[in-house]
């Protein structure tokens, strides 16, 4: 669980409204429902037109990995391969044929098997690297419908606040309708504005490190079964790929051992 992301969507809602009411205004002033449907509505129905719907459920799907994040084992991962590289030198590669059949991870599972079918390095990480720009493209997907999202919001917020400031002047007869008119349009701004830079462009931007972290483990992975077909010493292949571990990973491992 990614408190975090938690903690800062709380925070940022508490901070607004805590300073809303200490300011002395009231909570019911800013809990407009009709302000809520014209910006919540509004921005979904664009971004709605913007994308299809395959594209859409993934982007859905994609707000759990912002507050549960993928478990991905660096450390793990890189003693995999060194165990790999270790067999494949002693041995040679075929030797490594059974063990790798048992991997789950398949993009892993798919450039060692090509390694084990004789495909040269070159070979491999051209094949590779296509998967790697599918994925990429595909994790892209959801950055890209929230981005717009956030683009949309206070755009719409600014048409409801035109729509209601349009009540207002055709009532301007009758004053017991202007405040609630006037609280529509400036209250439609703020939800647009708060919904896009509190949260759908915070969840873009989430979205964004997932997706850098998971093109990096693939990377990493990919290098490491280069260095295998290259022959590489385990030892220097432990090294190059523990580049790719956080000082975090790295203080942990270290401790673990």
């Amino acid at each position: 669980m990614d408190l975090m992301s938690i903690l800062g969507i709380l925070l940022a809602v508490v901070a607004i409204i805590g300073g809303h009411v200490f300011e002395g205004g009231k909570i019911a002033s800013i809990s407009q429902p009709t302000a809520a449907l014209i910006v919540l509505g509004g921005t979904i129905g664009a971004v709605l037109l913007s994308f299809p719907s395959s594209k859409l459920m993934k982007a859905v799907k994609s707000v759990k990995t912002v507050f549960i994040p993928p478990k991905s084992n660096i450390p793990q991962i890189i003693d995999q391969i060194v165990n790999f590289a270790t067999e494949a030198r002693r041995n040679g590669i075929i030797a490594i044929e059974k063990s790798v059949a048992a991997l789950e991870d398949q993009f892993l599972k798919k450039a060692l098997n090509l390694a084990v079918d004789g495909s040269d390095a070159k070979a491999i990480r051209h094949a590779m690297e296509i998967d790697i720009t599918v994925e990429e493209n595909d994790l892209e997907a959801p950055v890209k419908i929230f981005e717009t999202a956030g683009g949309f919001a206070p755009t719409v917020g600014i048409l409801g606040a035109v729509m209601g400031l349009i009540n207002v002047m055709e009532n301007l007869s009758d004053p017991s309708k202007l405040g609630a008119g006037i609280a529509v349009a400036f209250v439609a701004t703020l939800y647009g504005v708060g919904l896009a830079n509190l949260v759908v462009l915070p969840l873009s931007n989430k979205l964004k490190m997932r997706m850098k972290e998971h093109v990096m483990l693939r990377e990493m992975m990919l290098e490491g079964v280069i260095a295998i077909v290259d022959g590489e010493n385990p030892r220097l292949i432990k090294e190059k790929l523990s580049s790719y571990m956080s000082d975090a990973e790295k203080k942990k491992a270290s401790s673990s051992k």
